[in-house]
């Protein structure tokens, strides 16, 4: 990235960081300005990769060695998403739409320019994943929930409607890249070997909130215990024994691994979901503020989810790493 760039990925966040909303509002940011655009070199070294006690693709557990990496101590936000945007004119996935030639078997309608959206279900109404889960014409990073949203003073919450191609072209225009499953849960560790949560063993529900996840009876029901509906700025909640923020719930976050569920088979570079055959697969990892206790216990290291790489959605952002000989060269 030249200096140019630099100054523009800087001036974003400088100027997020200098708005506030109404005393009655929550503020826009939770970062003081030491805090934005850091990144967390993280000593490598083996540890306990996955989890026996929750669902079948987290295990069985495996004592795992990482090499030492750098990684982002928050999850990319609108407003550092944007310098990129405006330094190369970079259009994402949802913004262009699909083309009939490379995708035939998908119906007219869900080719547009657009992307997933999730829609809380009425109470008296019947409700599934395929209810929940719409495609939204004109819903993008910059309008994440349809052409009504905006991003416009939520600059320093994650950017969301990303593929795992828009994700790779913003880490590459920084020189550096996604993480691996390994590498992201090794860090969402904090270096605690192999507790349930980030922070220990106690329920993120339990006592004060720890992280923007879903209270209440999902999808019906949030509760707002946390203070947040949907995503929430960077930061909001303590950081973990790493200093890394939101690597519980937030948003889901993009990995560079091949997504399997069984741990000891070998799927390839295109993964494999059962539920998505033949469909290229790459593992999400972190959940999300959709994640509850009575649905999706997923806001967990060891908690794993298979995403299509070219399906964007509303509840899906990403964070950037490097090795650590490369990030020094720079």
């Amino acid at each position: 990235m030249n200096k140019s760039s630099v100054r523009v990925y800087l001036g974003v966040f400088c100027l997020a960081l200098l708005t506030a909303c109404s005393e009655d509002k929550l503020p826009l940011v939770c970062l003081p300005e030491s805090e934005v655009n850091q990144t967390v070199d993280v000593s490598g070294g083996d540890f306990k990769f996955g989890d026996n006690r929750y669902y079948p693709d987290e295990g069985p557990v495996k004592v795992t060695r990482v090499a030492g990496f750098n990684i982002d101590k928050t999850e990319v936000t609108n407003g550092q998403f944007k310098a990129f945007v405006d330094d190369t004119g970079y259009v994402t996935a949802a913004e262009h739409g699909l083309s009939d030639v490379d995708f035939p078997e998908i119906p007219p309608e869900f080719r547009v320019p657009g992307s997933m959206v999730f829609v809380a279900p009425d109470l008296d109404k019947p409700s599934s994943p395929a209810t929940w889960w719409q495609f939204v014409s004109g819903a993008n990073w910059q309008h994440p929930e349809g052409p009504d949203s905006s991003i416009v003073g939520k600059e320093a919450h994650p950017v969301v409607q990303i593929t795992h191609a828009d994700a790779i072209a913003y880490a590459q225009w920084l020189g550096r890249r996604l993480p691996t499953e390994a590498e992201w849960e090794y860090a969402s560790r904090g270096g605690l070997e192999g507790a349930s949560f980030s922070w220990g063993e106690e329920s993120p529900n339990v006592g004060a909130s720890k992280a923007n996840t879903w209270q209440g009876r999902f999808p019906y029901n949030n509760m707002n215990e946390d203070g947040f509906i949907g995503s929430s700025p960077v930061g909001c909640f303590a950081a973990n024994g790493l200093g890394l923020y939101d690597t519980t719930g937030n948003v889901w976050e993009w990995t560079d691994t091949a997504y399997g569920p069984d741990r000891k088979r070998d799927y390839g570079a295109e993964g494999y979901d059962p539920q998505q055959p033949g469909v290229t697969v790459k593992t999400l990892k972190g959940g999300s503020f959709l994640c509850s206790d009575n649905y999706c216990q997923r806001f967990r290291p060891a908690a794993r989810q298979a995403q299509d790489t070219t399906l964007a959605s509303s509840h899906i952002g990403f964070r950037t790493a490097a090795d650590i000989t490369a990030y020094l060269d720079l």
